[in-house]
Parts: C-alpha cells; structure tokens; sequence
C-alpha cells in the first residue's frame, strides 16, 4: 500500500539541480491568468507527480496539449528533471517512455514542464478555468481521520482545484488504497460542483476504463503484487450539479 512519506529522504544535490533545470518553471505565479499567452492549447497538471513517468508518456503521446507536472518534493522532483535531461531512463525498467517508439536517443516532450511547488499554491499559480484537467495518481492516503484534510480528494483540495479548473475540466484519481478510493468517492458525490462520471474498483480488469491507460512506476509495482487498482473521472461543473 502505497505511501510517499516511505520513499522520502535528502538528497543534497537535489536543490542544484531543480534551480539549474530549463524544465522547471522558477515564475509560475508571475504566470498567473497567461499560461496560454503563448500557445493556446489545452493545459493539463499532475499534482503529485513523483518521478514523472506517466505525465512524462503523456505528454509524448499529446504533442497537441501542455502538461505541467506538480511536485512539493525537491527530493523527488530533480529525479524527473534528471530524466527529462536524459540523464536517467525514462522509468526503472527503462522501457515505458516511448515504449513503441523504441527510440535510443531520449528526447524530452516539448509540451511539459514541472513546478516544484505545493498544491494548496494552485490558485496563486493560475487564473480561474486556466487548467483544462487534473491528474492525481496514487496519492498519499494519509490514513489517519485527523488528516482527512490532507487528502488530495478531500473536500478542501477540491474547492482548491475549483479555482482553476474550467468549467467542464476533469479530475482522474488512481490509486491502489481502497480505503482511500472509498473516501474519494464519497466527498465528489457530496460536493455541489462536482460530478463522478466513471469508476471501477479494478481498473486492468475494466476493458472501458483500461483502453489507452499509462501505467505509473507504482501501479507497475502494486499490480505485480496482485492489488487491485481504484480509477475515477470527475467533471467541475461551475453552477452545480
């Protein structure tokens, strides 16, 4: 069962190399409401993104949007700047990025970018409906009641996502914690500006909600180990329900 505070530790050189890379963006509340000055597609965030695989795939399959990932974690994050910078494979087994394209040359997607910030910052960063979609995968469940809060699905953290979705943008939630998927399930439906689209218990074994999935280094791992994998799609609708 998945749980971040386990994989965290210092890494000195951490600091250096996020401040040294073009890939993360050192201004991102001077970029509030203009993200899309530049080029006006699509902007879809991971909040949590850990090393990157997934919003890294995701991004390499759609050149046609921007994609920011979102990490709090220095010790984490300069592990996808380090990929990005083709200093390391693209995920532990180094063949998920770029899988069937079989390249030997790693060539980072142009169309994402990360921040190395905290969640709760999301409406200092952008401009109400400035983000089209939001990815959350295998968060950590902070299992105790008094940190519910905490909890990237908790109703706090969707009034955060509230101030800068656009109305229509989506949520999708993974994770292997069913205590946890449980939870999230209850606070979208009790949420007024909120609507659950699709979930499934066992998302590998959905043939729907598994079409064109891209598998994170943990669900790689979990699924291995026989867990059963939570998936969930939520729609912001700005008047209600």
């Amino acid at each position: 069962m998945y749980n971040r505070a386990m994989r965290l530790r210092n890494i000195p050189q951490a600091k250096e190399i996020i401040q040294n890379s073009p890939y993360v963006i050192k201004d991102p509340f001077l970029r509030r409401n203009h993200w899309k000055d530049e080029r006006k597609a699509p902007l879809f965030a991971e909040i949590g993104m850990g090393k990157g695989s997934f919003i890294m795939e995701l991004a390499a399959r759609h050149p046609e949007n921007e994609y920011l990932g979102v990490e709090r974690y220095d010790s984490v994050l300069f592990r996808a700047a380090e990929k990005m910078e083709g200093k390391l494979p693209a995920d532990p087994a180094g063949k998920l990025l770029y899988e069937e394209r079989r390249e030997s040359v790693f060539e980072p997607p142009k169309n994402l970018h990360f921040l190395n910030r905290d969640a709760k910052e999301l409406p200092d960063m952008f401009g109400p409906g400035e983000i089209d979609g939001l990815y959350l995968n295998f968060s950590d469940p902070w299992p105790k009641a008094r940190h519910a809060k905490r909890r990237l699905t908790s109703k706090e953290f969707l009034k955060v996502y509230e101030k800068v979705l656009k109305d229509g943008g989506s949520l999708e939630f993974k994770t292997d914690n069913m205590p946890l998927f449980e939870f999230s399930l209850e606070e979208i439906r009790d949420a007024d500006c909120w609507e659950l689209v699709s979930y499934t218990y066992d998302l590998h074994q959905d043939p729907v909600m598994n079409e064109g999935n891209i598998m994170t280094e943990y669900e790689r791992k979990f699924s291995a180990l026989g867990s059963r994998i939570g998936k969930l799609i939520a729609v912001y609708r700005k008047g209600g329900k």
